[in-house]
Formats: C-alpha cells, structure tokens, sequence
C-alpha cells in the first residue's frame, strides 16, 4: 500500500513537471514569433510622432565602490536620451560617494550643490548640469536606512514623473535597454517591465551554475508574458510607470525583498486593465554571488521575501474576481505554493528512484531524468537572443553536467525553506525592514563589448 502510494505521488510529481516543462518551452516560442511579428509592426510605426518620456533611473548604493562608476557609464551609453540618473549612496563607509561626486565633477561643465533637510538632518545634493549627457543627481543620505527607504526617499523628492527604472550598483545595461523598456509602455495597458537579467561572466561551477539558472528562469517569463500570469519583477532593471508607483504608496518595508513586494502590490489591484510585462530585449546584467555562503544567504532572503509577499497577497489565490486572469489566480499563484511543497519531496523522490533502480537493476528513471533535463538545457540555450552561436556552442559543452550541478541549486533552495520553517513567524510579521542593508561581496567582472 504504501509504495502504491509512493508511486502515485512520483508519478503526479513527475506529471506537474513534465507539463511546466512543455508549458515553459512551447509559452517561450509563441512570445518569440510575436515579437518577431511585432517588430514590423514597431518599424512601420515608427515614422509617427515618437514616443519618448522621460526615464529616470534609480541606482541605490551601499558600500559600492567596485561598481558603481561602470553601472553610471552603461546607462550613460544608453542609446535613450531623454533620461536622468539618481544614485543614492545610503551611508557608504567606503568611497562610493566620493566616486559619484568625482565623476559627476569630471564630466560636468557645470556641476551645482544644494543641501536638503531630510529626517532631521542636512544632506547634500550633487546636480550636474550639462544638456549633451543625461543629468546626475547624488543624494548622499547618512543614515543607513535600507534600500526601499532609499528608493523611496528618491521617489519621493526626485522623480517627478514619467518612468522609473531600478538598476543594482554592481549591474550593467545594454545600449538599447531603456529605448526597448520605453517602448513597452506605448500600451496604455502596460504598467511595468521586467528586465531580462544575465550574469556576468565567472569562470566558477558556482559561476556558470547562476548563468544557467537565470537563462532558464528568465526563458521562463516568456510563458508567463504570454499568458498574462506573471507578478514577480526583480529589481534589477524593473521599470515602472511612476504615477502607478505613486498610487500604491512606492515600496513597502516589511517583506525583506521590496522589488517582489512592489510588483505584488501593483498586481494585487488587478492584472487585466493594468498588465506587468518581461522584456526579452530589456537586456541587464549583474554579478552572481562569489561563494557558497553567499548563495545561501541569498536564497535564503529570496525564499523568505517570497512566502512572505505570497501570504501577504493571499487574495488572489484562486481569486474568481474579473480583476485578475484565470491564468493568475488558478494557476500561477496556487503553483508558487505547489512548486515549494514538491521542492521539498524531491530528495525523498530522488531516494526513492534510486532504490528502485538500484533493485530492479535498471538505471532507466535516472537516465531518462538525466536525458530531460539536459535536452531541456539546450533547448533554453539555443533559442536564446543574446548569446552569439559561439558562446552557445561553449555554453553547450557544459550542458550534460548541468543536471548534476542543478543538484546544488535544489540543496540550496530546500535548505532555504527548512530554515524558513524553523523562523515561521517571519512569515506573518509586519516587522519594518529598513533598519539596514549590506551589499555583498563583488569581483571585478570586466564587461564584454556591448555593455553586458
């Protein structure tokens, strides 16, 4: 009865991922055929009136002295110019300010300073004032408040409308990441713009693990594009329009990841009049984390922020309600909960699969599994935009091991739930987050042509 049991439940589990798996592949090549279809549309279109807000671009800093000039130089080459440049240095106790007035200094004709009254205290303001490069603005706070505090506090006294995009102090843009954002929001419809985040190059099995991961969860957001189930946007190159974050109040503190909080807020107000959009071509790039303890950490407060911000949401589990579409309600949002609980039974799963081939003397399952995910590998490598055939090929070496390496990943994950586990009452709490914020540990990852 019992190993019945079992077998029906490796058999549902085996079944739920097999659909992700077809449901994933086949949502991502309808996104690139219309997108191709698009972009005749956008050509021809083109020869109108041109659509050209202005861009704000929110670069929050703590202890960023390694990255934060090359982060200023990629959205500086952006091919968008119809943009401004805010970086908010939350109480460095490195030179990551000394670095942005230097540079603001260096490539200004004129640069002025002003002191604001913020919280009780004096803060001094850097402009620079120069009509054939974007402005930039330093806002050099001296109290460590968190990254959403410092966002906000940006949103709050220098943003004064049109979009706002968020970019991390150790990420880079693509030349045309901003005009391709921009062009998303020429639907009235469409709120805000996830960005399509790879990681620097590492020549670590941690390194390479990370780039693999995101190219297959980033592939992943195509379906959910497709289908209009997508809630989650990270902070790295997320673009919003800022009339809709001035109406849900800008970020909220008491989850301890504010880019997914954000994003769940806006579409916790309803999903079919207002749209959160992935962006393909919204190219960014940011650095992986450079040791194990590192990843553990955070994933740790990646897992935690999500459960968080899923029970926080909770409405919209299997929400009837015309606000939301049916692919949000019934299907996305119950999954993030199911995927949890099946992430947690895949070591008793994998056990099991192993005694099974161990004592009937046939390592079919295993290799079937192996097979899987490797073709699955490759069939997210190559459809893949923004790698040449080239890289691909190298990238394609790798793929046979990656099925291994993903073991790594899940360790890290189940570890990150039991832990969430062990401090439940996180869950639930309405703790403030914004007491501080530490910056991890950077390399100097040099940029390939291009900018990312």
């Amino acid at each position: 009865m019992t190993q019945t049991i079992i077998l029906w439940l490796i058999t549902l589990v085996g079944l739920i991922n097999f659909v992700h798996l077809g449901l994933y592949i086949s949502g991502a090549n309808i996104y690139d055929i219309k997108r191709m279809l698009k972009s005749g549309k956008r050509k021809k279109a083109a020869v109108g009136r041109p659509f050209q807000p202005h861009m704000t671009v929110l670069i929050p800093a703590h202890n960023e002295q390694m990255g934060v000039i090359r982060t200023i130089e990629t959205v500086r080459n952006s091919t968008y110019k119809n943009l401004s440049i805010v970086v908010i240095d939350d109480a460095s106790t490195d030179n990551t300010a000394q670095l942005v007035r230097d540079y603001i200094a260096e490539h200004s004709a004129k640069t002025t300073a002003r002191t604001v009254h913020y919280n009780g205290k004096y803060i001094r303001e850097f402009r620079r004032n120069n009509n054939d490069m974007p402005p930039i603005v330093l806002l050099a706070r001296e109290k460590n408040g968190g990254k959403a505090a410092g966002l906000n506090y940006a949103l709050k006294h220098a943003v004064h409308g049109g979009l706002v995009m968020t970019l991390d102090a150790d990420s880079s843009l693509a030349p045309d990441a901003i005009t391709n954002a921009v062009a998303y929001f020429k639907d009235g419809r469409v709120v805000g713009v996830g960005a399509n985040v790879q990681i620097m190059e590492q020549h670590t099995i941690l390194g390479l693990l990370q780039k693999f991961e995101h190219m297959i969860g980033y592939r992943s957001k195509k379906f959910y594009a497709v289908t209009n189930s997508e809630f989650i946007i990270g902070g790295v190159g997320s673009t919003y329009r800022y009339d809709v974050l001035k109406s849900v109040g800008f970020y909220d503190t008491d989850t301890v990841t504010e880019d997914i909080g954000l994003s769940m807020k806006i579409v916790y107000g309803g999903n079919k009049h207002q749209r959160i959009v992935y962006g393909a071509d919204v190219v960014a790039s940011t650095e992986g984390v450079q040791s194990y303890k590192a990843l553990f950490k955070q994933r740790y407060r990646w897992k935690l922020g999500n459960l968080q911000n899923l029970i926080k949401y909770r409405g919209m589990f299997a929400n009837p309600s015309s606000l939301y579409s049916r692919s949000l309600s019934f299907y996305r949002i119950p999954m993030a909960f199911i995927s949890e609980a099946i992430l947690m039974m895949q070591p008793f799963i994998l056990a099991y699969i192993i005694y099974l081939s161990i004592s009937h003397h046939t390592m079919g399952l295993l290799l079937g599994g192996y097979i899987t995910i490797t073709l699955f590998v490759l069939w997210n490598l190559w459809p893949d935009e923004n790698h040449g055939a080239m890289h691909k090929l190298r990238l394609s070496l790798y793929a046979p091991g990656m099925y291994f390496c993903f073991f790594i990943m899940d360790a890290v994950q189940i570890a990150a739930i039991i832990r969430v586990l062990f401090n439940v009452r996180q869950l639930t709490s309405k703790r403030d987050h914004t007491a501080t914020w530490t910056s991890p540990e950077r390399a100097q990852v040099a940029l390939p042509a291009g900018g990312v």
